[in-house]
């Protein structure tokens, strides 16, 4: 998953003029010809799409009656336009979809079910949570590519400069180690993210989300969800704490802090894991420290499992199906994994990708060590687009412009209209 990196690549008349699906693009669309499948890449312009375009450069070398057409499309916009590009009969063969789009896609109709096809030869292999988020309503329209989750990242140099042996294991020792920190160190201990998608872990902490899909209720002013948001909206004051960022610029802020050894611990995923070690504070790698995020008071600690699914077009002609199949296979086998992981510090969904020189990397294994405590996501199309009122109303909160009670009946209230059939 990709939270607050600005998008630098193509604008969207670019994108979607690139487009091609059932020989738009001038090809025949008969399978004894050359076939060309264009491919929609959401991945960082700068620090990972040069790995997808290279990779689909080499996959042309070994399938010589198939060509890819690239475009790197910003994640920011690419659910958006591949909403209306799909609307409007024109999406690409292929698709890096962000793993909660694909319910939504799917509910329209508009990804094709890979249950027995190519692309899903080597299903055996991957993780079955994985496989199990790329499913709806019985079938599968996605192949995992890359996973993450958060974790607690940490600085070891000055954790242990503070005299700290292990990371916080609750949110009540990391909110005492972060004032060890400042005491020993002078940096600051910990500093929270006000995004809805980095308090998810303060809710699965007291076993609870924002929606009980099941049970087709809003529980996001549930006494446990309360209870856990309180619990994060006390992380931004105190000694060690950093208070809240509510620019624009926040999520780059607390990046750069961290990285340059200003503050000691965040919560962040694998996607950083290339811009950490540029930092000065992790020039040597070793020094970087990750750890299953704190527990709350239920016991268990936890973190959304995030990633990307390789899915194709229900819209393309038999043709460019039957290629986009053979690409998403290449694209998801274990040794395209394990080079995407090398050079892009992302973690495979399969074991069989996480070679020794992929763990060799001590980000990629401590992130590997914290997926068990990753929770999959439901099958509900709208469940991503939850977040938005939560990115709306937890600054005000954080930032004191708003009470938790007002802030959380303004979320309940925006979540009953993209639910309209959910109780609160």
């Amino acid at each position: 998953m990709r939270r607050g990196i600005a998008a630098t690549a193509l604008v969207a008349s670019l994108a979607l003029a690139a487009t091609a699906c059932g020989g738009d693009d001038g090809d025949s669309g008969k399978a004894d010809g050359p076939v060309t499948i264009t491919w929609w890449d959401t991945s960082n312009a700068t620090n990972e799409a040069p790995t997808y375009k290279a990779l689909a450069q080499q996959f042309e070398k070994t399938h010589k009656g198939i060509k890819v057409k690239y475009v790197n499309v910003p994640f920011d916009q690419a659910q958006n336009k591949f909403d209306t590009a799909a609307g409007a009969k024109g999406a690409p063969d292929v698709l890096r979809a962000e793993v909660g789009w694909t319910p939504a896609f799917a509910k329209k109709s508009y990804l094709l079910p890979l249950d027995g096809t190519e692309a899903l030869a080597e299903k055996d292999k991957i993780q079955p949570n994985l496989i199990e988020q790329a499913r709806f309503e019985g079938k599968t329209y996605g192949v995992p590519l890359v996973t993450d989750t958060l974790a607690l990242v940490y600085n070891k140099a000055l954790f242990k400069k503070a005299g700290i042996a292990e990371p916080p294991a609750t949110w009540a020792d990391l909110r005492k180690d972060a004032a060890l920190v400042k005491e020993k160190t002078g940096a600051d201990g910990y500093w929270a993210s006000t995004a809805g998608y980095y308090a998810q872990p303060f809710l699965y902490g007291e076993g609870t989300d924002t929606v009980d899909a099941e049970a087709k209720k809003i529980t996001v002013r549930s006494p446990a969800a309360v209870k856990g948001l309180k619990e994060w909206q006390g992380l931004f004051e105190g000694k060690g704490l950093h208070k809240a960022d509510v620019t624009a610029d926040a999520y780059a802020h607390i990046q750069d802090a961290f990285v340059n050894g200003k503050v000691a611990s965040i919560i962040q995923g694998p996607w950083e894991l290339t811009n950490f070690y540029k930092g000065s504070a992790f020039s040597d790698k070793n020094n970087l420290g990750v750890a299953t995020v704190p527990a709350g008071s239920a016991g268990k600690p936890g973190a959304p499992t995030g990633g990307h699914n390789l899915s194709v077009y229900a819209g393309s002609d038999k043709a460019h199906q039957e290629a986009s199949l053979t690409f998403v296979r290449f694209m998801t086998s274990a040794k395209t994994q394990e080079q995407i992981a090398l050079k892009n510090g992302t973690l495979p969904t399969r074991q069989d990708a996480y070679t020794a020189e992929v763990t060799s990397d001590p980000g990629t294994a401590g992130y590997q060590k914290v997926l068990d405590a990753a929770q999959p996501r439901p099958a509900l199309p709208e469940y991503s687009s939850l977040w938005t009122p939560m990115d709306s109303e937890l600054p005000k909160i954080a930032g004191g412009k708003e009470s938790l009670d007002a802030g959380l009946a303004d979320i309940e209230t925006a979540m009953a209209k993209l639910l309209p059939d959910f109780s609160k």
